[in-house]
Parts: C-alpha cells; structure tokens; sequence
C-alpha cells in the first residue's frame, strides 16, 4: 500500500503530461472485448463489467491496458470511500447513469466484498485524473470536504455537467 500511495504523484504527473493515447485504448478496449471471459457481462452502457470476489482482484478487462491504468483501477478499488463523494466531471452522469468518479471504476461493492467493476476508467482520462488527484489528497492529509471542493473547483469550467453526487457529510 506503501508503495502504491507513493507511486501517485508519479502516476498524476504520467497521465497530466502525456495523457491517454485514445487509439491505444481503443485498440486495447478491443482486444480485452475480444478476450472477455464468462464473469464479464456488456452493460446497456456500452461498458464492460465484470465481477471479482474483492478489490484485491483486478478484473480480465485490464489485461491488455496500460500499467498506468491498472494502477488506477488499484487505487479506485483501495478508495472507494473517497470516490463515492467526489464526481466526475465526463459527462457519464448523464451519458451512462453513474453517481460519482466511483462508478467509472466500481459499479457495485457488494457487502460480501465482491466487486462489480465498470471498464467506462479505462477510455476517459477525466476519469483517471479525478480518481488519483481525489485518492493522492486524502493521502496528504485533507479530509473529504476539502477534496470534494478542490475537485469541483478545478473541473467547474470546461468540462461536461457533474454527476449527481451527494456532499460529505
């Protein structure tokens, strides 16, 4: 965890620099499609989800994405506390539903700890950024208010309509 944690200001310097290359993820969403075992299902989205027995357990559709991209799906699944307050800022609250940046990652967390993860994170680098950016603040320190009012600040103009998501309490 240690390792990983530190690893984010890394991560947010990789993905804010050079961003995601979109045909290289399209290409990859393909082939992961076409590999997809019988635990992943198309939801009416679009997206892929698939269902793991934990967050400890990645899903098949990150076997043929980045490094980068699996490693934010590992926060997502490690955060999922902090992501269930923050919202994302791509347009998926209209477009596909979900609630907040979790749901670009974690469809569901079950109270058996299974995990029903959402490929939506692996094509929208909004979605990456919010998630690494919220995850690497609550390790510095800042609580989920503070989060939650940097993240509306920084994507307030210019990107698309929020998600629906509740404030912290």
């Amino acid at each position: 965890m240690k390792k990983l944690l530190s690893i984010f200001a890394l991560l947010l310097l990789v993905l804010s620099a050079c961003g995601v290359d979109k045909q290289v993820v399209e290409k990859n969403q393909n082939e992961a499609q076409k590999e997809a075992s019988h635990e992943e299902h198309a939801h009416a989205s679009g997206d892929i989800q698939e269902e793991t027995a934990s967050a400890d357990v990645l899903p098949s559709f990150l076997n043929n994405q980045s490094e980068n991209i699996r490693l934010v799906y590992q926060i997502a699944g490690q955060s999922t506390e902090i992501l269930e307050w923050m919202p994302c800022y791509c347009g998926c609250g209209e477009s596909v539903g979900h609630k907040s940046n979790l749901n670009c990652f974690i469809e569901e967390k079950r109270e058996d700890g299974t995990i029903v993860w959402d490929d939506h994170g692996t094509r929208c680098l909004v979605c990456l950024e919010i998630a690494v950016q919220s995850a690497k603040m609550h390790k510095d320190g800042m609580d989920l208010k503070e989060i939650r009012q940097k993240i509306d600040d920084t994507y307030k103009e210019g990107y698309a309509k929020p998600t629906p998501t509740d404030m912290p309490a």
